[in-house]
């Protein structure tokens, strides 16, 4: 049964897509052995602290059984708008590249890029800001495989690794998840 939704594929695997701040910055050849290994180090923090930003119980109903369920709600959710707060002053004390739109996975990324169009087969890293409340932006270095002339780009990354490819198939699936379940609820009248 088709429900109105796709399931987002970049070369052959789940995908994450959305409309974040990216930016392509070119690499010198060859790649840097002490640049990537710095990137996989705070690639891995990013991609924990999106993980544990993303993490929410059921906010449906509180459990009964527990008399603190309420106060650990609220409190809850005022910690995340005290991070949406953090976030907004972070983004205007350094400022971010422009929101395009976004599709990636651990293989590769495809990102809608502004003139002067990046080389094609130029080797670089995709910087992708996951969350405003988090300063450091995915980074993922790779080589640029297709250039539309639209300014379509595509990116195949070098293997980032099996402990931040599975966070990033994690990631991807939590967003693809999200999106089903917003499709499959009831709407109310």
């Amino acid at each position: 049964m088709y429900e109105g939704l796709d399931t987002i594929v970049l070369y052959e695997e789940l995908a994450y897509e959305d409309v974040l701040p990216v930016a392509w910055r070119r690499l010198p050849e060859p790649y840097d052995p002490a640049l990537i290994g710095s990137f996989a180090d705070r690639n891995l923090r990013v991609l924990q602290a999106v993980s544990a930003l993303d993490e929410h119980g059921p906010i449906e109903k509180a459990d009964e059984n527990s008399p603190h369920a309420a106060d650990i709600l609220r409190l809850d959710l005022k910690m995340n708008l005290l991070l949406d707060m953090v976030g907004q002053l972070l983004a205007a004390s350094h400022p971010r590249p422009k929101p395009v739109a976004v599709r990636f996975n651990a293989l590769g990324g495809v990102f809608q890029a502004a003139p002067p169009f990046p080389d094609l087969g130029g080797q670089g890293v995709l910087e992708v800001y996951l969350r405003e409340c988090i300063a450091d932006p995915l980074r993922l270095v790779g080589r640029i495989a297709s250039v539309g002339p639209d300014g379509r780009v595509k990116v195949r990354f070098i293997p980032p690794g099996e402990h931040i490819s599975d966070l990033l198939e994690k990631l991807a699936f939590r967003k693809h998840r999200r999106q089903v379940a917003g499709v499959r609820q009831p709407k109310s009248r």
